[in-house]
């Protein structure tokens, strides 16, 4: 089961279709900040499961700031990451997702790419869509969980 990890596309549809039409099996978790895009590239695809965080930029988001979703048996705590300062260090973060009991700890803001796997927690950050063409998957298999970050090929 493979996860698509999206943040800060910042409207910018261009490099948002082409990681969609990259992945074509994928779920797409948008860790926020370019909602508005990415909620009418759910509409396009239909059969496709996409969950959402809304961002510091997403100003008319109504949808809380963080989600729990259990997902391929993991708990995945998913947040744009504003909330817990994450641009100043992750200690705010660790504590809320340990709160939570989170397997899998997705979150974005910094435009800086970072994975680690810390205290029994997979920590993803995909980076920038929107900027820098980076985004982060997530793969749930019997072996266990895989994380990465790639960047969407010219």
């Amino acid at each position: 089961m493979r996860f698509l990890v999206l943040s800060d596309v910042h409207e910018r549809v261009g490099p948002l279709e082409r990681v969609l039409e990259l992945h074509p099996a994928a779920d797409v978790i948008f860790l926020g900040d370019g909602l508005r895009g990415v909620e009418d590239a759910a509409a396009r695809y239909p059969d496709r499961r996409f969950i959402t965080v809304p961002g510091n930029c997403d100003w008319s988001a109504s949808q809380p700031a963080t989600r729990v979703e259990l997902l391929g048996g993991k708990r995945f705590f998913i947040t744009h990451g504003h909330k817990y300062g994450v641009k100043y260090g992750l200690y705010t973060l660790q504590l809320a997702a340990k709160e939570r009991q989170a397997d899998v700890v997705l979150f974005g803001h910094t435009h800086v790419p970072y994975e680690t796997y810390e205290d029994g927690m997979y920590f993803l950050n995909p980076g920038s869509l929107g900027y820098d063409e980076r985004y982060g998957y997530v793969d749930i298999t019997p072996a266990g969980i895989l994380t990465g970050t790639a960047v969407l090929p010219r």
